[in-house]
């Protein structure tokens, strides 16, 4: 068994199992990080970003002044943004038969994957997980095809340039690969792949293995999946979280008895308590507005807004916000939150009462009826005519390299009345700043992530007790800004396996079983012995059938009868008939009473060696050796033919035929 890592993201990540005769990828998760090395896409046209100087070497040897801009003390490519792609040399990809995905955010490299590689095979994936990645992926798609660059900057993924590149360009990973987004036709055919299942739905494939996803509580849909055969189970735990939020709550109890637990996807915040950010979050909120500067949050179209947008409901009229009008502004907004009202099954306990009473489970339905929050494609159209201030914007891209935030960004930079308050934890906010900097506005850190931290990740390793864990070499030691905090890091016994990008592990566990069947009328036909109570044993000769992987036993087929023949022969041909197998011995030859049963028949002249096998026995006036070992035993005598019978037929009486 063998797990090839594809990314080097422990949050995104991107592994292939090969199990049995199956070739699974877990998840495929596109390494966004890399946008924050690229400028701004604005919206409309930018004097201060288009003024900007090209970037050349001090020693004026590299000039790269078309494609590179310095903006406030650092270097940017000025270029439609790239993404770094899951690892793609490391196998052949058109081996995969399968890709299970544990959660949206962990889908989205699928159309590179799916339709560059020569895969064939199907996609698994909850209904909320396809519904959210397919308005994740269009949002994305959205984004970039408003905002064309007319040019396309190529030359400084050069590898001889990169190292005379100015950081953090120099240090980006395999800047050659990254590739600019797909398109919406490569997402609808990506996404035509992928075959739906349910919370404990079991899959086979291609009888050799067995998946099934589990509800992991982190979002809606979010799944551990458990890959099985008959003798052997491995877990996958990707994004997965204890805390009651709006998704069902986690299956723990199922990943029990596993061989091999792959861990992926722990907080990034280990520090940051969830329910500490939201209340900081609020009070923010609330100063800024009473101020009379406007609110800037950065989010994700799905997800951490549904939490936000509740806790905002419980806080307006007690903050006494209730006149401040709240924007959504995505080109899937209306999507996003209808869809979280109608994936009732698979919100948690309290939210799918609501939907009988009947209420939606979510209040941002209220929200919306009473002209609170109002939801926007974009900032073009309707927005800019109902628009007022001071207001709360929530809208993407968290990078603030794309979509409708970097309007924002520019517009309400300059006044320190402004905040802007990043809560997703995907993204450094000090690099998302970089190159709007100088900046007026005040920005407040209040990541939240809800995932498993090392102390809940701990108390559920032992629970669950799998007999080895995998997971990225970035949870085996301490955060480098915090190399004192031993507690922020994986410490069990055996110590977890660690991965990075490109790496190829071999997991610690051999198969050393097989089902097979047996047909009924074979069975009938065995005779068992018992060999010691209560265990009995009995012998069999059959044809093996192996097909899709699943193996059974059959009876021997008769040998057909020979029809007869007009033509004279002289000699008659039988069919050959099947000789009866001879019967298996078993049990131990014990030498205290072997040696009494030879002096009875008048042997007494023995020698006995001992051997790291067994014992050796030397009859010395009969001039012959009898070996007897725990597998077996040897009669070694010359031209003594019925001495070799009897000495036979005393072994044979301390043992069993089969």
């Amino acid at each position: 068994m063998k797990l090839y890592c594809l990314s080097g993201h422990p949050t995104l990540p991107c592994n292939v199992l090969k199990f049995k005769s199956t070739t699974i990828m877990l998840d495929c998760g596109l390494d966004t990080t890399s946008v924050l090395n690229f400028l701004p896409l604005p919206l409309v046209h930018s004097p201060r970003l288009s003024k900007l100087t090209g970037w050349t070497s001090k020693d004026g040897t590299v000039n790269l002044e078309k494609e590179l801009k310095e903006c406030a003390g650092r270097v940017f490519v000025d270029s439609q943004p790239e993404f770094c792609l899951p690892e793609r040399e490391l196998l052949d990809l058109s081996t995969i038969d399968v890709i299970l995905i544990s959660n949206y955010h962990c889908m989205m490299a699928l159309p590179y994957i799916t339709e560059h590689t020569g895969f064939t095979g199907t996609v698994y994936a909850t209904e909320p997980t396809l519904q959210i990645g397919r308005l994740l992926m269009e949002e994305l798609v959205n984004f970039m095809e408003r905002v064309p660059k007319a040019q396309s900057a190529t030359c400084w993924k050069n590898k001889d340039l990169q190292r005379v590149l100015p950081g953090p360009l120099k240090e980006a990973v395999d800047v050659w690969t990254w590739k600019r987004c797909y398109s919406m036709h490569e997402v609808n055919s990506a996404l035509s792949k992928v075959q739906l299942v349910g919370y404990s739905q079991k899959v086979e494939l291609f009888g050799a293995v067995q998946v099934s996803p589990l509800s992991s509580g982190y979002s809606l849909g979010s799944s551990n999946w458990i890959i099985q055969s008959h003798h052997e189970k491995v877990s996958y735990v990707s994004g997965s979280s204890l805390l009651t939020t709006h998704p069902q709550p986690m299956d723990q109890s199922s990943l029990k008895n596993s061989d091999v637990l792959i861990l992926t996807g722990l907080t990034q915040m280990p520090t940051a308590n969830p329910d500490g950010m939201l209340g900081e979050f609020c009070s923010n909120l609330a100063m800024t507005i009473r101020a009379g500067g406007n609110v800037l949050v950065p989010c994700y179209s799905s997800g951490v807004i549904y939490d936000l947008l509740e806790c905002l409901y419980q806080f307006i009229e007690s903050a006494n916000l209730g006149t401040t009008p709240f924007y959504f502004i995505s080109p899937v907004a209306n999507s996003s939150l209808e869809f979280s009202q109608i994936f009732a099954e698979w919100l948690c306990h309290n939210k799918q009462t609501k939907v009988y009473l009947p209420e939606p489970p979510f209040p941002h339905a209220e929200l919306i009826q009473t002209n609170k929050l109002k939801h926007y494609p974009s900032i073009h159209g309707d927005f800019s005519s109902e628009f007022r201030q001071p207001c709360v914007v929530f809208t993407g891209h968290p990078s603030l390299r794309f979509g409708d935030v970097v309007h924002f960004m520019e517009l309400w930079g300059k006044s320190s009345l402004n905040t802007v308050i990043f809560t997703e934890p995907d993204f450094s906010y000090l690099d998302a700043l970089a190159p709007y900097q100088p900046l007026a506005m005040k920005c407040v850190y209040c990541p939240i992530d809800t995932r498993l931290n090392f102390h809940q990740v701990s108390k559920l390793l032992k629970e669950v007790q799998p007999l080895h864990v995998v997971c990225p070499e970035q949870y085996t030691q301490p955060p480098l800004s915090q190399s004192h905090r031993s507690d922020l890091m994986l410490e069990l016994t055996p110590p977890p396996m660690p991965y990075r990008r490109c790496s190829v592990l071999n997991l610690p566990f051999r198969r050393r079983y097989e089902r097979v069947y047996i047909l009924p009328e074979l069975a009938n036909s065995l005779t068992p012995n018992e060999v010691k109570p209560g265990v009995s044993v009995a012998t069999v000769s059959a044809v093996l059938h192996s097909k899709d992987n699943k193996h059974t036993l059959q009876s021997v087929p008769k040998p057909p009868p020979v029809a007869p023949s007009k033509k004279r022969k002289r000699v008659v041909e039988e069919p050959p008939v099947g000789l009866a197998p001879k019967p298996l011995l078993s049990g131990a030859v014990p030498l205290e009473s072997f040696l009494v049963t030879l002096q009875k028949h008048g042997i007494t002249e023995v020698k006995v060696e001992e051997t790291p096998d067994g014992h050796i026995l030397h009859l010395q006036a009969e001039d012959t050796l009898i070996q007897l070992e725990d597998d077996g035993t040897h009669i070694v005598c010359d031209n003594n033919e019925p001495l070799r019978t009897t000495l036979r037929d005393l072994v044979l009486r301390f043992l069993q035929k089969l």
